[in-house]
């Protein structure tokens, strides 16, 4: 099973990170890979807050995942849903844990790819690295400036 994991440390505090992180209606700013962000169903129990979702990317693919969000560990698990391809399955778990001088957010992303998909996987690797390594640094850029206040 392939794996893409990459922290950066954010010099903010792990809940100010993991709020903006997660308003999955502010993507399109936070990220550059969005064109656009919708939240389709959210249900927020205690600790828990479960998030349904549809993301567009700047080439016009869209997709619905699903989220679930502990504000207890900091900790956010998801999953792309529909459609699945180019995967045959996408799962991620997003961390933010205090360390000195603010927040390691860490991401890791588990998946599969379609065996339709005529991509090698060392080219899918390469670029997902990068993608995430650039939105990593972006966030990071927008927090500590202050673009991106928590709502």
């Amino acid at each position: 099973m392939p794996r893409i994991e990459n922290s950066i440390v954010i010099e903010a505090a792990p809940e100010l990170v993991f709020a903006i992180t997660n308003d999955i209606e502010r993507w399109s700013e936070i990220f550059n890979e969005y064109s656009h962000a919708k939240v389709i169903s959210q249900e927020n129990e205690g600790r828990w807050t479960e998030i349904v979702f549809e993301l567009t990317n700047a080439e016009g693919a869209t997709w619905r995942s699903w989220r679930l969000l502990d504000h207890r560990e900091l900790t956010a698990v998801a999953e792309r849903r529909d459609p699945l391809y180019p995967f045959r399955y996408m799962h991620l778990k997003w961390t933010c844990a205090p360390v000195p001088g603010g927040t390691s957010m860490t991401w890791i992303q588990d998946f599969e790819l379609d065996e339709k998909f005529d991509v090698p996987l060392a080219t899918v690797l390469e670029r997902m690295q990068l993608h995430t390594r650039e939105n990593q640094a972006g966030i990071k850029q927008k927090i500590e400036s202050g673009d991106v206040p928590a709502t």
